[in-house]
């Protein structure tokens, strides 16, 4: 194919990698995906690609991977947790790992960068938001949130010597290959043993249009801009009220007050460190499971043909793949070893 496109990928492996890499493929793209050497591959090697063994904070690795005049770097990889105890390891990786893919990107002449961050790197916003809001994520408390924020700056020092980089902010994302996400809450809630629901709210999208607005941002997304990537806004209730009419089970709908998550996952965190072992609920995850924060895509929609979903087809696509499907069930015995 005399014209096809290539594109590097990083974080190849996680939820949204694997969305991303998925949509490139059926876009006809040739992919080179970088992939930590301890990673599962069942699910990369489905697709047409080539995968290549590295990590973001291996400088090296990424040199030896990228190749020369490529015409998009997608940078995915991310560290998501939301636990104190792994914060020098999320900063390496998120940081410090940014820099270098910037760098090499720089380096190997990328023709389009494609970064994506966070829509938490805004911070805690009092209303419903967009890319006029300030962004608050730098100096807040949640080093999740305070790292992506670092890593959009080192972005912009990437445009300030030459980079074409554009930043994708999605929000809560849902859909096929989560196994540490949302996930999680969804199938504790089929499984009855959500006991309550987090009082607060937030917007949801969909993994595989995220995806796409990623692919697009090549050709229409403006250097140095921000493209928030959203659409349904939903407290969790609904979140789990509307999994149980997919699944047609009951469910759990009864919300938890705000202080009660918040002493509960005080009282986790104090516990995981004597086990060390992650907790079901952080400090930092109940902040954001207890707050009310909507975002809105108007720039995406416009600008990126960025299309929206309800939140209930988004759903319908998760709970294909994640009850339904032969490869969810082998990939989630995978993880928890059961």
């Amino acid at each position: 194919m005399a014209n096809q496109q290539t594109a590097f990928v990083t974080g190849a492996t996680g939820f949204l990698g694997l969305n991303l890499v998925e949509q490139l493929v059926l876009a006809g793209w040739r992919v080179i995906a970088l992939h930590r050497p301890q990673s599962n591959l069942a699910y990369l090697k489905r697709f047409a690609g080539q995968l290549v063994a590295g990590a973001v904070e291996d400088r090296p690795s990424i040199e030896r991977a990228m190749p020369l005049q490529i015409d998009a770097v997608f940078h995915v990889a991310a560290d998501v947790s939301f636990w104190s105890r792994n914060n020098e390891r999320q900063t390496k990786c998120n940081v410090e790992g940014t820099r270098n893919v910037v760098a090499v990107a720089i380096d190997h002449g990328a023709r389009k960068f494609i970064h994506t961050s966070s829509s938490g790197i805004y911070g805690m916003q009092p209303q419903p938001f967009d890319e006029t809001a300030p962004k608050l994520g730098r100096k807040f408390w949640v080093n999740y949130v305070r790292t992506k924020a670092l890593a959009e700056e080192e972005v912009y020092q990437g445009i300030a010597h030459g980079l074409d980089a554009v930043l994708l902010n999605p929000a809560n994302i849902i859909g096929r290959y989560d196994l540490h996400g949302w996930s999680k809450m969804l199938r504790l809630a089929l499984a009855g043993k959500l006991l309550r629901v987090p009082p607060g709210s937030s917007t949801w999208c969909h993994a595989a249009e995220v995806a796409r607005a990623h692919i697009a941002a090549v050709s229409r997304g403006r250097t140095g801009e921000n493209y928030l990537l959203g659409g349904a806004d939903a407290r969790y209730a609904d979140l789990v009220a509307t999994v149980g009419e997919v699944a047609q089970k009951k469910v759990q709908t009864r919300t938890a007050p705000a202080f009660a998550v918040r002493a509960m996952a005080r009282f986790a965190n104090r516990i995981s460190w004597f086990t060390r072992r992650e907790p079901t609920i952080t400090p930092e995850g109940a902040a954001y499971l207890c707050a009310d924060l909507i975002c809105r895509s108007d720039k995406a929609i416009r600008e990126l043909g960025y299309a929206p979903t309800s939140l209930r087809s988004m759903v319908e696509d998760w709970y294909r793949w994640a009850c339904l499907s032969d490869e969810s069930r082998q990939a989630v015995r995978s993880v928890t070893g059961s």
